[in-house]
Order: C-alpha cells, then sequence, then structure tokens
C-alpha cells in the first residue's frame, strides 16, 4: 500500500508541473495564439530560479523569478507575432531554441550548486493519516494550488465579462475590435500571462520537484503540455485530469522499477512521449470534434482595420 501512495503523491507532483504550464498555454490559445516557445521559456525561468534560490535563500524568490522570466521571454515572442506578424510557429519554435541554449550557457556555474533543505509541508492531522496522509497530505502547496488555479481559471473565462472578452478575441478578433476592444493589448497580457504559468512550472521543477540544475531538465515537458491542451480540447478541468493522466504515466517507470519489473529504463522512459503521440492520434480521428472546440482565430495574425 505504501508504494502505491507514493506512485500518487508522485503522479499528483508530476502532474501539477503539467497542469501549471498547459494552463499558461491554454490562455494564449483562448486568445488566438499559439506559442510553441514552453520549453525554452520553462529552462529560462528554473534556471532563473535555482540562481535565485542559491543567492537569496527564498524559495518564494525563487518562484516569482521564474514567472518573472517567463512572463519577459512570453512578452517578447508577443510583441514580435502581435505588432510585427511574424510566423507564430516559427518563433515559438525560435525562443524553444532560445531558451535551450541560453538555460544552457547560464546554468553552467551552477551545476554542482546546492539550494537549501526544502521545507516539509504537512496539512495537520491529516499528515499524519496512515497511507492516504502521505499520498495526499503532504505535497507542496502548490500542488493544491493548482486545483485552485484551475477553478478560478473556470470561472474567469465562462462566468466573467473580461473572460468573454478574451475568448471572442480568439474567435473573432475583427468583431471585437469593431466593438472597441484593443485586441493586440488583450493578447499580449493572455501571451504574458501565460508565459508567467509556464515559468512556474520551470521554477517549481528546479526548487521543489528536483531541487537542482542540469542542462534541459525540463526533459519535453513543455512539449507535453502544449500537446495536453489539444487533449483537454481547451478546457482548463480536463487539463487537470489530463495532467494527472501523464504525470501517472511519467512516474509508472520508476514504479515499475522499483517493484522490479523487467523492463528496459528507455522503454519506460519512452511511456509519457508515446502515450501523448497515441492521445494526439485518437483525437485527431474526428477533426470535426476538433474544430468544434478550438478558438476559430487560433494560430492566425490580426492587421486592424482589414
Amino acid at each position: 500500500m505504501e508504494s502505491y501512495a507514493l506512485l500518487l503523491g508522485s503522479t499528483l507532483s508530476a502532474g501539477t508541473v503539467l497542469a501549471i504550464a498547459a494552463l499558461g498555454l491554454l490562455i494564449n490559445e483562448k486568445a488566438g495564439i499559439v506559442n510553441l516557445g514552453a520549453e525554452g521559456m520553462m529552462l529560462c525561468a528554473a534556471i532563473a530560479a535555482f540562481a535565485t534560490v542559491v543567492h537569496t535563500g527564498s524559495f518564494t524568490l525563487g518562484l516569482f523569478a521564474g514567472m518573472a522570466a517567463g512572463a519577459v521571454l512570453a512578452a517578447l515572442f508577443g510583441v514580435l507575432v502581435i505588432w510585427f506578424n511574424t510566423n507564430q510557429y516559427a518563433t515559438g519554435l525560435a525562443l524553444s531554441l532560445f531558451g535551450v541554449g541560453f538555460s544552457a550557457f547560464v546554468g553552467i556555474g551552477y551545476v554542482q550548486a546546492k539550494l537549501p533543505d526544502t521545507p516539509k509541508f504537512a496539512w495537520p492531522v491529516l499528515g499524519d493519516l496512515p497511507v492516504v496522509g502521505q499520498a495526499l497530505f503532504r505535497l507542496h502547496p502548490l500542488v493544491y494550488l493548482t486545483v485552485v488555479l484551475v477553478a478560478l481559471m473556470v470561472w474567469f473565462l465562462y462566468r466573467t465579462r473580461a473572460g468573454l472578452v478574451l475568448r471572442s478575441v480568439g474567435e473573432s478578433p475583427e468583431s471585437a475590435h469593431a466593438l472597441g476592444y484593443p485586441v493586440r493589448g488583450i493578447r499580449l497580457g493572455a501571451v504574458a500571462a501565460g508565459g508567467a504559468l509556464c515559468g512556474l512550472a520551470g521554477a517549481y521543477i528546479s526548487t521543489v520537484y528536483t531541487p537542482l540544475w542540469v542542462e534541459g531538465m525540463v526533459a519535453g515537458r513543455g512539449w507535453i503540455a502544449l500537446a495536453l491542451t489539444t487533449f483537454a480540447t481547451w478546457r482548463p478541468a480536463r487539463v487537470l485530469l489530463g495532467a494527472y493522466l501523464f504525470g501517472g504515466v511519467t512516474m509508472l517507470q520508476f514504479h515499475l522499477q522499483a517493484t522490479g519489473v523487467q523492463v528496459a529504463s528507455q522503454l519506460l522512459s519512452m511511456l509519457p512521449y508515446v502515450a501523448t503521440i497515441v492521445v494526439l492520434v485518437l483525437i485527431s480521428r474526428n477533426p470535426a470534434w476538433i474544430r468544434a472546440n478550438m478558438p476559430a482565430a487560433l494560430g492566425k495574425p490580426f492587421h486592424p482595420g482589414s
């Protein structure tokens, strides 16, 4: 039972990374912007957060530094694609490649650095329960805040006027512009907010999830988060469920190894990415369903006055 409790707890922690990043990308896509630079933003945020904690000893400042790094890179991406009408896909790939290289260069001096001991968290009374307490009530507060964030995003997108405006910009920017809404400004704000969440996910990886710095430590999670938005058909609650599913697949490899299952480690390491491909193939079998849920202006540039 204890091994399954550990698997459940690690699944929630692993899924939190994907959920936060995917929610950030979902905000972008609800506004009609596709940002393929999540991997690079998360890596830059990871090294920014790690370096901040090394020099200040504050994990809170580290998380905020990661958010700031992600927001700045996303804003740069937003200016290029929203005001200069560069290709969103090419610019996103360039951002991802830049982030990979820049984080590796900046992080050279931090490879051997160590962080202070990570604070331990536990719910009073509940954290002392056998099995369940270890699995559900001794996790980092960000794991629980992610669930709250999903609820807030559902409320914002579908219960507020601002959320309606954001969705209208992603569905029909020309109509939103005709009604007097600053489409470019709204899109830039959405891109920066999404970048901040991707940055938070990267910061969580390097300061909490695996508190160290290694080049390329995001390890494709940015791409999985991008696929997760399609898997969830652009719905925040489904993003959370999908993130836990992919998190469970990721942690299953370690659980199988710990239980002595004789499977090649390379094959087990492939599981999250194979699962991503399989899910996308299954969803793509019904293109009409994808079009019905996808923002109509997704990936299309906006030209005021056209």
